[in-house]
């Protein structure tokens, strides 16, 4: 197969897909859709006089997102391991062209959104697609040098940290601890020795620690975060709302639509806390659902990761893994924020929160994973 072969016919059709998998994913996207739209109607009818409106844009991103889905699916995985080189300086463009002000679109002091005419897409979404495939065509090329050779590991450690950096500038915290993280387990995955993989998650802990505390608002966040009541008007206000939708929600919550805290208590109730909204209309049973089906789409991918090493696909194996640590950890990350188990950071969760960058991305990195089981089905 050459670089430039392409296999048109229809990956989504029944023969093709993972039953499982395709189920799973249509469920997100269904509770996506329901969730927006109740979070977001009394919001989006104050603001725009149009109640509607979130779940009109949110189901436009879904139809951009399966449409660039279907064409990504399209295209043989030897075609993106073979453009790796290409994503990566694609990834850095997007970084840095997002900090030039007057082409980053700066929101509540941060500069992370690219505009596209018809919305903003957020750059650190667009490297996520990239860097996770340049990672794993470098861990697949050069398996053997990353495992036994000095040189090859740092040449992966200072491109992630010009990436941390990057983002940083933007500033995205709680993308780079995605990135990072995801790009360390890849290397875990990879065969990278346990010394060498404890010194980098060191220095990486104790780097992410160290910002935390010189930078006052992320102090602040922190200090929040251990005691939210004693700033529940300041700092910690976001947190004891959520707090609050959890508390009221109980066991079996209150109804779709019939959430009090989205109710303007809430900020950011259809985005970064729309798991609250989840825990406060369905209860305890239907947050531990929600998770349940994130653990059995996330498991899916990695037992598929699981039979590409099997079959001595390395680029498969290291691919599929970091799309299933990333879902998992921003996912994780997401709901423990929402919860108080984490402090707070501006993350999406996947295919629910209302957003086009995040939907779009998460649905062309799923797009590579029905390749993937496409491919190897058919081998």
């Amino acid at each position: 197969m050459t670089l430039l072969s392409f296999e048109f016919s229809n990956p989504f059709s029944s023969k093709n897909i993972d039953p499982g998998l395709s189920l799973a994913l249509m469920t997100l996207f269904s509770i996506g859709l329901v969730m927006v739209a109740s979070s977001s109607m009394d919001f989006a009818g104050a603001t725009y006089d149009d109640p509607w409106r979130m779940l009109k844009k949110q189901s436009i991103f879904l139809l951009m997102g399966v449409t660039g889905g279907f064409l990504i699916a399209c295209v043989p995985l030897i075609v993106w391991e073979k453009s790796s080189g290409l994503l990566l300086c694609l990834a850095l463009a997007f970084l840095v062209v997002v900090l030039i002000p007057g082409i980053g679109k700066s929101v509540n002091g941060s500069r992370r959104w690219l505009s596209l005419g018809l919305f903003a897409m957020q750059a650190s979404e667009l490297a996520k697609f990239c860097i996770l495939l340049f990672f794993a065509s470098y861990l697949s090329r050069r398996n053997e040098q990353v495992r036994t050779r000095w040189p090859a590991f740092f040449i992966m450690i200072g491109i992630v940290a010009l990436i941390v950096l990057l983002l940083l500038l933007e500033p995205d915290f709680g993308s780079a601890v995605v990135i990072t993280f995801t790009l360390g387990a890849m290397m875990f995955v990879a065969g990278v020795p346990v010394l060498r993989f404890l010194v980098l998650a060191s220095l990486t802990g104790v780097g992410f620690a160290a910002m935390a505390v010189l930078s006052p608002y992320r102090w602040e966040r922190l200090i929040a975060f251990m005691d939210p009541w004693s700033r529940q008007f300041d700092s910690g206000y976001q947190l004891v709302q959520s707090l609050i939708a959890f508390g009221r929600g109980e066991w079996f919550g209150l109804g779709l639509g019939n959430s009090l805290q989205k109710l303007f208590f809430l900020p950011e109730a259809h985005t970064d806390f729309i798991f609250s909204i989840i825990a406060e209309e369905f209860g305890f049973v239907g947050a531990i659902a929600l998770i349940s089906l994130f653990v059995y789409f996330i498991v899916k991918i990695m037992l598929l990761a699981n039979r590409a090493r099997e079959k001595g696909h390395l680029f498969t194996t290291f691919l599929c893994w970091g799309v299933a640590v990333m879902f998992a950890s921003q996912a994780f990350i997401n709901m423990g924020v929402a919860s108080g188990l984490l402090p707070t950071k501006g993350l999406t969760l996947p295919f629910i929160s209302y957003g086009g960058s995040s939907l779009i991305i998460c649905c062309a990195l799923t797009a590579l994973v029905f390749r993937a089981h496409w491919e190897l089905r058919d081998e």
